[in-house]
């Protein structure tokens, strides 16, 4: 199975953008290839990557439950949404998307959930990482996505604000019980000319695995709706965002640039 990296923030930390460039920076260092999940109902993450949505999780198991009589005569349930749940990815040269969609509505979706678990289970063994942009309550990823992850990259921009909603989703990770090898914490927009934050950082209780700086280029990639492949190399989010990487996931120690 592939490696499991799961990013959570709440919203408007920039989560997005770091999710999407460390699908970014893990091509490039050819560790591929990659399933990027936009697990977030606010989803944007395809915009982030420049790829099309063909679709959602969401949209073919509301179908499903609207139309079952629709479903294929002959033709077993759990196959006929695994041949959904194969619809609706996103296919490129060296990563794939696939939209998880909007929350569950009323109704019991255990049936239909424990399929597409064991089927996400199957798919994602084809990959060899796997990067997950979830929402803060990571209602996907108890839910629908495997509960073992290899990395939670927990986002907060510098405000105490975001720094105690970053400890509380870090509560809620222990308390769904999910299976998480290594969390940590990252910074975003990091300002050396604000005022310390450090007690609230310490007061997270992760690891502070990175800081990233504002960065202007950013902010007008992201107004003008511009993938994260059209930032230059030397941004300082991008440069930041690969140190990411390279210690935290990939763990090369020694290496500055990872490659």
């Amino acid at each position: 199975m592939g490696r499991v990296i799961a990013i959570a923030g709440k919203g408007g930390t920039g989560k997005t953008t770091i999710a999407a460039l460390i699908v970014r920076h893990l091509q490039a260092r050819g560790q591929r290839p990659i399933l990027a999940i936009d697990a977030d109902p606010n989803d944007n993450l395809a915009e982030a990557l420049g790829l099309p949505k063909r679709g959602s999780v969401a949209g073919f198991t509301d179908q499903f439950f609207k139309d079952k009589a629709d479903v294929p005569a002959g033709l077993p349930k759990e196959t006929y949404l695994e041949m959904c749940l194969n619809s609706v990815i996103t296919e490129s040269k060296d990563f794939d998307l696939l939209v998880m969609g909007h929350p569950e509505g009323p109704g019991c979706y255990c049936y239909v959930n424990n399929i597409l678990r064991a089927h996400l289970e199957k798919l994602v063994s084809n990959y060899a990482y796997i990067v997950v942009d979830n929402e803060a309550g990571m209602e996907h990823i108890s839910r629908r996505t495997t509960r073992r992850m290899d990395r939670l990259v927990i986002v907060a921009d510098y405000s105490v604000k975001a720094l105690k909603a970053a400890s509380r989703i870090s509560e809620l990770a222990r308390e769904l019980e999910l299976s998480v090898d290594e969390a940590g914490l990252v910074v975003n927009r990091f300002s050396e000319g604000l005022p310390p934050l450090n007690d609230a950082i310490h007061a997270v209780g992760l690891p502070l695995w990175q800081t990233i700086p504002e960065s202007p280029r950013v902010s007008a990639n992201d107004a003008s709706g511009l993938p994260v492949f059209a930032l230059p190399e030397d941004d300082p989010v991008v440069v930041a965002v690969g140190d990411l990487v390279d210690k935290i996931i990939l763990n090369r120690k020694g290496s500055s640039d990872g490659r």
